[in-house]
């Protein structure tokens, strides 16, 4: 094994990770959206698909700043 491979896989495994919280977030988006088209929304359930949409949101947010390396200006 190369000292090189696992920090690869480590930035592979982000992104594809990041990939997944995306589907995710856009599955919630296309779920609140239609609950919301519903004649009498669940309120409360939007309410809490939102908090996990924002909270998916900042995982990403976490991953990508993972991603970008530390510039000292």
């Amino acid at each position: 094994m190369n000292d090189d491979e696992p920090s690869a896989n480590s930035d592979q495994a982000i992104k594809v990770q990041i990939q997944h919280l995306r589907q995710d977030h856009q599955d919630l988006d296309a779920a609140i959206l239609a609950l919301a088209a519903t004649p009498v929304p669940d309120m409360l359930l939007i309410a809490r698909l939102k908090r996990k949409k924002l909270q998916i949101r900042d995982q990403i947010t976490l991953l990508e700043d993972r991603l970008t390396p530390d510039i000292i200006a």
